[in-house]
């Protein structure tokens, strides 16, 4: 069997997809590509069982064929190949590949396709589709607070809401919460689903930056995206995500408008003198003044500088953990935003101050205790 192919379109192809392929997987057969030729197109498929990413590219074929390619090598030799048409020559009874370019020949060892693991496929649902823009900017704005604690499998994913009016995306880790909602996307359906994050992260790798739609399926243990010639299936966390709604105060009575960029700017600077385990700055609010404080009391180092703002509430000092505030701040765009309130020691709503139409943004933060020793 073979084929002859663009040694960058193929490269580049490859690439798209590597992501999913694990140094150490459970299966050995995990460590190739599975690819599979079929009237003049070359389907690729890169899996670790939880996660499957397919691709297509046009290939000059007669033959119908499969065969897994070990990925590393074959990237390996692509990378380093000028761009020119190479000729594949499988051999489905030995399953060696040899690659022949203008001026070599490479001959490396695949196994058998029927070991490849089968990608689930999707039956009976209603598909929903998003603008790659929409759907890359909710994974932007959420990922980064997704948990990593393998204890609570529910909060190691995005959890994605569908109604018929809106798309929500929900991350926590216990310490922040992040509903990213937009509004001019009805799935006209109900459904809650978590994604796990891995498959988000290379979703977001791959989404093209052009207006792309996006379609996405579901069932009731996997979700589908699929967008050009790419497709991504990824096996659903099977858990109950927490009751989030709950965790958000209703009643924040102190309200602080401050610039968004000055505020990112001071916290940077003053978390460089905060402790090194806590990451602690204190954020005093009194009048149309701001003072952003810290103090690492095992090396005598201490830091404060006072922005201008407008705050309407009581007089009030909170501590916060300075990366999640950088973090946050940085995630958001709009050129003000606004810190709700209640006390010292409860949540505060972090959010832009003149939302977005179509979307809308909250930042739940947790405080830390402060040490009251100033």
């Amino acid at each position: 069997m073979k084929f002859i192919v663009s040694s960058s379109a193929l490269l580049k192809q490859l690439q798209s997809i590597n992501g999913v392929v694990t140094n150490n997987p459970v299966v050995p057969i995990l460590e190739n590509f599975l690819f599979e030729i079929e009237a003049g197109k070359l389907t690729i498929t890169a899996s670790d069982l939880e996660t499957s990413m397919i691709t297509e590219l046009p290939v000059e074929a007669r033959d119908t064929g499969r065969i897994a390619a070990p990925a590393r090598i074959l990237l390996d030799t692509l990378k380093n190949l000028p761009d020119q048409p190479v000729t594949f020559t499988l051999d489905e009874e030995t399953y060696t590949i040899e690659i022949s370019s203008s001026n070599g020949r490479y001959k490396l060892a695949g196994e058998n396709a029927a070991d490849f693991p089968r990608v689930p496929v999707v039956k009976g649902s209603a598909p929903i589709e998003m603008p790659s823009s929409s759907l890359s900017r909710a994974i932007n704005k959420t990922i980064f607070a997704v948990s990593t604690d393998e204890l609570r499998p529910a909060m190691t994913g995005i959890l994605v809401q569908l109604s018929d009016a809106q798309v929500t995306f929900v991350a926590t880790d216990g310490h922040r919460l992040l509903r990213y909602r937009r509004q001019d996307v009805g799935a006209g359906q109900t459904a809650n689903l978590i994604i796990p994050r891995k498959a988000f992260n290379l979703l977001k790798g791959t989404l093209p930056s052009e207006a792309t739609p996006v379609k996405m399926e579901f069932n009731q243990s996997n979700a589908f995206f699929s967008f050009n010639q790419m497709r991504l299936v990824c096996r659903l966390i099977d858990e109950r995500y927490p009751d989030y709604e709950n965790v958000i105060p209703v009643s924040n009575p102190n309200k602080l408008v401050i610039n968004r960029a000055e505020l990112l700017n001071s916290v940077r600077r003053i978390s460089i003198y905060s402790n090194k385990t806590t990451h602690q700055v204190r954020l005093r609010l009194a009048g149309s003044e701001l003072v952003v404080s810290a103090e690492d009391l095992d090396f005598s180092n201490e830091a404060k500088e006072t922005l201008a703002c407008q705050y309407d509430g009581e007089d009030m000092e909170i501590g916060f953990n300075a990366r999640f505030l950088i973090e946050m701040l940085s995630n958001i765009d709009s050129e003000e935003i606004t810190l709700e309130l209640s006390t010292p020691n409860r949540a505060g709503l972090l959010m832009p101050t003149t939302p977005d139409d179509n979307e809308s943004i909250l930042m739940l933060v947790m405080p830390v205790m402060l040490n009251n020793y100033v």
